[in-house]
């Protein structure tokens, strides 16, 4: 799961605050939402769905994915092809 905030639109009411706080936090000058961990551990993932379906301007984005960039098992490289046998 990866996440992403239009913080143009954040109201900050703080819905995501309560229902997540490991993930979600509040700007100390304007109460707008500050997004902690934009890859949360799968045991967020439950958290963060709530607090996305609770906030009232909808400006939390979910991508629903199982990897996480910075996993090293995760690779953009190309794969690797054995070579031909004769």
């Amino acid at each position: 799961m990866r996440i992403e905030i239009d913080e143009e639109r954040c109201c900050g009411g703080g819905q995501c605050v309560e229902a997540a706080p490991e993930v979600f936090d509040q700007r100390d000058d304007d109460g707008l939402v500050l997004l902690l961990d934009a890859v949360p551990p799968p045991s967020q993932h439950a958290a963060v769905r709530t607090a996305a379906h609770l906030c009232p301007t909808a400006v939390i984005r979910l991508i629903e994915d199982d990897r996480r960039p910075d996993d090293p098992r995760e690779s953009t490289a190309p794969p690797v092809r054995p070579p031909d046998r004769p």
